[in-house]
């Protein structure tokens, strides 16, 4: 009798250790899913979350075929919503996300911009917002330490060891 009991709590044993490594390789999987594993191909200073420049790493023509909404017609909505407005700047970008045409529209009779976001795939308005000259140079310098942050970061061969300077 002491050998079949022996056989049997050899049994339980090795089903407790297959049921703990599939419990491991489980675990394992789940963490890797959340934390975004990141592809060997591309290299990244930040974490997934923080990442906002990726978004603009997409080129034009991949924006553009995603886009349901002419730059035409998006424009025809955004000049609507500014009386006597003149589109002085357009862009198709992503922001927060979603895909937009952005336009900076002014009027004849204030120095401000009036920017006017339109949904490249609904051409609904997404947003308007007035920006003072101030508010211009403020984002202008925003852009250009951005534009530098994406250039410094094409250019550095070994991105494990990148330092944010922000």
């Amino acid at each position: 009798m002491s050998g079949w009991f022996i056989i049997r709590e050899h049994r339980k044993l090795k089903l407790n250790i297959m049921k703990n490594k599939l419990l491991l390789c489980a675990a394992t999987a789940v963490i890797l899913a959340l934390t975004g594993c990141e592809s060997e191909h591309h290299h990244c200073c930040c974490h997934r979350d923080q990442c906002e420049h990726r978004e603009k790493k997409e080129s034009q023509a991949d924006l553009l075929a995603q886009a349901k909404v002419t730059k035409d017609d998006a424009a025809k909505t955004a000049l609507a919503q500014v009386p006597n407005g003149s589109i002085q700047e357009a862009e198709l970008e992503k922001e927060h996300g979603k895909l937009i045409w952005s336009f900076d529209l002014t009027t004849p009779d204030s120095k401000d911009i009036t920017e006017v976001n339109i949904c490249a795939l609904s051409g609904k308005v997404v947003n308007i917002e007035k920006e003072s000259p101030q508010d211009q140079a403020k984002e202008k310098d925003e852009d250009a330490k951005e534009s530098k942050h994406d250039k410094d970061d094409d250019g550095d061969k070994d991105h494990d060891h990148h330092e944010d300077k922000e």
